[in-house]
């Protein structure tokens, strides 16, 4: 079950990895577009769960109830040999308790992030969890000091990585058309919520760094979850020449000298491609309210996180505006040794991701789970 644009694209690679083990298995559940090229039935859509906090997730309840109740049928009525669950841990959580409750093993494959803030969890999927696949290297530790059968296997996003010819040919972008011509990835995220509340910041920080730099252009990757018709409304008041990008943030990216990243997943891609960046997050206040007070890490940025370290300023809530992301990002552009400095950390983050192969290191231990003979 992947609620996600990122768990999607890791959810297929895996249903494509464990076919390969197991020809015979068979998929449904909650995917996107990825997974049901990949075979998955699918009974939600990603787009339809993805939600950004507390205040957004009441505007999915009925959304998440049905969900739930099409899982329970499908539990009941067919029994799956395995519950594979990717990070969106508060309906997974939920679902991998009524799976616990019929003897169906559950694989959680990609972390929710408990280390970060609400822990209590941990003691949740120490109950309800057989086993999980975790991608960062620091999560195996933590998740063994609370009994979790856990295994590393690695990032998926350095599988994406080799497998895309165009992020394999990467180059450093010549310093001197960070000047002359800068490019910059505005990269606002796969869900609505963080587009409404983001992309008309950058867009705007990016209207002050046209003023500066006449030649600059923009270049958005368009998630698989987010519809080009429903996005062209932000497109439509703008002297911006801003280019939308079909095929995948790699291809994006490697055009950037900069890139303006909502805080998540793709603060990793960006890192991945060398791309210095400015990480942003904004959420409705409840969300925020709550979160700054239990969250125990000292940075939001996944980039930052994976690093031990502040490789990418952080803007956070009330401190996102225009004219402090235009000046975070004009550093980069215009201090060529502050990004050469700045893009051998990022290859240190990548290397710090590990080697590529989690979703057959993951597949292996779904038929494992499963008892596929292959």
């Amino acid at each position: 079950m992947a609620a996600e644009a990122s768990a999607d694209l890791h959810g297929a690679n895996l249903v494509h990895a464990i076919k390969r083990l197991c020809p015979e298995a068979v998929f449904c559940g909650i995917g996107g577009d990825n997974m049901g090229r990949a075979g998955v039935k699918r009974f939600i859509a990603s787009a339809d769960m993805a939600v950004v906090g507390l205040a957004e997730i009441f505007g999915k309840f009925r959304i998440h109830i049905r969900a739930a109740n099409i899982l329970k049928s499908i539990f009941k009525l067919h029994r799956p040999d395995l519950l594979i669950l990717i990070d969106y841990p508060g309906f997974n959580l939920h679902m991998a308790g009524i799976a616990k409750k019929m003897n169906i093993p559950v694989l959680y494959y990609i972390s929710p992030q408990v280390w970060a803030w609400r822990r209590s969890r941990v003691k949740k999927i120490a109950k309800r969890v057989d086993r999980m696949a975790v991608i960062l290297p620091f999560e195996k530790p933590f998740f063994q000091k609370s009994g979790v059968h856990v295994d590393y296997v690695g990032h998926p996003l350095i599988d994406a990585f080799e497998k895309n010819p165009i992020a394999l040919n990467a180059t450093i972008r010549n310093p001197q058309s960070a000047i002359d011509r800068p490019v910059v990835g505005l990269v606002p995220g796969s869900r609505r919520e963080e587009i409404l509340n983001l992309l008309p910041v950058m867009m705007k920080a990016g209207e002050i760094l046209k003023a500066q730099y006449p030649r600059i252009r923009f270049i958005l990757p368009l998630a698989g979850t987010i519809s080009l018709k429903w996005l062209s409304r932000f497109l439509q008041n703008t002297t911006l020449d801003i280019e939308i990008h079909h095929h995948g943030i790699y291809g994006a990216l490697n055009q950037c000298h900069l890139a303006f990243v909502t805080s998540g997943t793709a603060t990793l891609d960006a890192a991945i491609m060398n791309v210095p960046m400015v990480v942003i997050y904004k959420a409705k206040r409840l969300t925020y309210e709550v979160g700054k007070r239990v969250i125990k890490v000292p940075y939001l940025g996944l980039v930052n996180l994976v690093a031990g370290g502040r490789v990418a300023p952080e803007l956070i809530q009330d401190v996102v505006t225009p004219e402090r992301l235009a000046m975070a990002g004009k550093n980069f552009l215009a201090d060529n040794a502050l990004r050469r400095q700045t893009i051998d950390k990022l290859r240190r983050v990548k290397e710090n991701l590990g080697r590529g192969g989690a979703s057959e290191r993951t597949a292996r231990i779904a038929v494992e789970m499963m008892g596929c003979s292959g």
